[in-house]
């Protein structure tokens, strides 16, 4: 495997990315049919970057198929255009796969987090490619392009679009917006960068609209959303002299109030909005019986490194990872591991009176 991966050029007024795409590049150019992957739930970087990539690749008169593991939650359905990307075993089935030159894996290189198509991956004889910026990595023998400088995977993907001088409509330009916004957390993220805004400006400049994408991600919420919302923050549960807050969301939770699993998006963040948190989890039943977990904390703590007990990964401040059940089972072996991570608190950080 050979591993490119970059970082932030130190001159305040040239926070750009160092990345060497030639390597991409001479085998865009090799190469005519392609095949754009990401985790399974995506989120909207993973959609963001997935028709990012879709649209350079078009631009260069590639044939392009996206195909993931699971299809996008309700409140990212602006992100899943028609005919645009497929669902393995929906919509499409490994039989009808087209055969492709080149794999293209975005914002994740977890076995793990392909779900379904962690197999069409590895039966595949095609070149391996990842696009990504978490930390977290697993030997899956491709040609890399990591930054975890980078505040989301959808600034690669906008750097990679102006490397080939492709220019996004309005459209692509809201939807590579909204990658990197949302995994920011709006810029209010420590992974907030100079550069950051410098590329968003500029795809303000493409057309991308702002409070168009924060309403379509945010203020879509169903009745069925809210009230499963109030229902799982109303027990949550804080532990170590409150730094560590976390909730769990069975499976009745969700069908007694008519939610799905993707409406506990973001309630982990809302966990970490207590004083004096210094760490937060939310615990979701699936319909598989699997516990899915996302990760939060505050620095100096490091959630990745945690999830990778479990097989899971991502940043240091948000990750995430998957435990068979029984939730409560699955529960108790993070709540220890965050328990562990937090360790005793120093003195010196109390204040009295």
């Amino acid at each position: 495997m050979t591993l490119f991966t970059s970082g932030i050029i130190s001159s305040k007024d040239a926070a750009v990315s160092a990345m060497d795409w030639t390597p991409l590049k001479e085998l865009i150019d090799r190469h005519s049919s392609f095949l754009i992957t990401s985790h399974v739930r995506p989120d909207a970087d993973a959609l963001g970057s997935e028709l990012g990539l879709r649209a350079i690749l078009l631009a260069l008169g590639k044939s392009v198929v996206v195909v993931n593991g699971s299809a996008a939650p309700a409140n990212l359905e602006f992100m899943n255009p028609p005919g645009a990307i497929s669902k393995l075993n929906g919509d499409i089935t490994k039989a009808t796969l087209p055969p492709v030159d080149v794999i293209l894996i975005v914002d994740t290189s977890s076995w793990q987090q392909l779900g379904s198509m962690a197999d069409v991956v590895r039966n595949s004889g095609a070149v391996r490619v990842v696009i990504d910026h978490h930390i977290s990595s697993d030997q899956m023998e491709a040609l890399e392009f990591r930054d975890v400088t980078a505040a989301a995977t959808g600034e690669l993907i906008f750097e990679l679009a102006q490397y080939f001088g492709v220019t996004f409509d309005s459209t692509t330009a809201n939807w590579v917006y909204a990658a990197i916004a949302t995994d920011t957390g709006w810029f209010r993220f420590p992974s907030t960068t100079p550069r950051t805004l410098r590329i968003t400006a500029s795809l303000m400049d493409a057309g991308a609209v702002p409070h168009s994408v924060y309403s379509l991600v945010h203020e879509q919420v169903s009745m069925s959303r809210l009230r499963m919302g109030g229902r799982i923050l109303g027990r949550a549960t804080a532990e170590a002299e409150g730094r560590l807050v976390w909730v769990q969301v069975e499976a009745r939770d969700l069908t007694e109030t008519g939610a799905v699993a993707a409406d506990t998006e973001g309630l982990v963040n809302q966990c970490l909005t207590i004083a004096g948190s210094e760490a937060a989890f939310i615990a979701v039943e699936l319909p598989t019986g699997q516990i899915k977990f996302s990760l939060r904390c505050r620095q100096p703590h490091n959630v990745a490194a945690l999830a990778e007990q479990f097989a899971g990964g991502g940043h240091h401040l948000a990750s995430g990872c998957t435990l068979p059940g029984p939730i409560k089972v699955a529960v108790d072996k993070v709540r220890a591991a965050f328990l562990t991570m937090l360790g005793p608190k120093l003195q010196a950080d109390v204040v009295s009176g």
